[in-house]
């Protein structure tokens, strides 16, 4: 089946067709999608899209550029909120160093708030991480030595130090339309690497339209797209990247229950 790991339906370029956006993934063969939290403030939003759809799950949590708005978020806010029915991961959080619309310190605070989180809950953790491969990888490791958690490496496009330590520490990678672009042979260099068996595939909608729609809105119908992609960076068939994109989805997210024949 198709499956697109991170979507922001809640987002405010969904607001005049949102409904027809997810007819459109499933009749494009998406059967289920990952809505994920950017900040607390829409929670409600997206906690709503998955309980209102059997198809559709969701996260908590705050993205690095809203950290400066979290800055005395709490794991007990994060940890209370997954209680909640069809939430099934703590994130979309990390850093990022290329905007810097948070302080940094802040973010890493915020951060390590959502790794006791997914550390508690066993969710796994949804990372974001943008030029602060070495701050992260600090962090990751630290955190880890106290204490296991599950992660996503989120749209990965950072380098190859990074994920050889991620690797190390159990991540998953999630793949985006970012690799389908001309001049991202690094990260496709990159997924070349990875353990086959801790790939899936996102669109980040509405952000990084793959090709051949680079420079629209994104949507979770072209997450197949993302798919033919990584196909074809790894060598494999259709059915094989299905498959294995499939049964590294339900390893990660082992909250949702997998339908039968998926």
């Amino acid at each position: 089946m198709l499956i697109d790991s991170h979507v922001n339906l809640h987002a405010p370029q969904f607001d005049e067709d949102r409904d027809a956006v997810i007819a459109r993934a499933r009749a494009a063969g998406v059967g289920l999608m990952v809505e994920i939290s950017d900040r607390l403030t829409t929670f409600e939003a997206t906690h709503a899209l998955a309980v209102a759809h059997d198809d559709i799950w969701c996260t908590v949590g705050v993205h690095p550029h809203e950290a400066k708005d979290a800055a005395d978020l709490t794991a007990r806010t994060l940890i209370d909120l997954a209680a909640r029915p069809k939430v099934v991961g703590i994130g979309e959080c990390g850093l990022d160093f290329h905007y810097d619309l948070s302080p940094r310190d802040i973010q890493a605070t915020v951060f390590r708030q959502h790794i006791a989180a997914a550390r508690e809950t066993g969710l796994p953790l949804v990372v974001h991480t943008r030029e602060a491969d070495t701050v992260m990888g600090a962090v990751l490791a630290e955190e880890h030595a106290a204490g296991p958690f599950k992660l996503l490496m989120h749209c990965y496009t950072s380098g190859q130090e990074l994920a050889d330590l991620a690797v190390e520490l159990g991540a998953w990678f999630s793949v985006s339309g970012i690799a389908t672009f001309k001049a991202a042979e690094e990260v496709r260099a990159v997924i070349r690497t990875l353990p086959a068996d801790r790939i899936i595939v996102e669109t980040d909608c509405p952000y990084l339209a793959p090709m051949p729609h680079r420079g629209r809105r994104n949507e979770p119908a072209y997450v197949g797209h993302v798919l033919e992609k990584l196909a074809e960076i790894r060598g494999w068939s259709a059915v094989e990247a299905e498959r294995q994109t499939t049964d590294a989805f339900f390893a990660l997210f082992d909250r949702i229950p997998r339908p039968a024949g998926a």
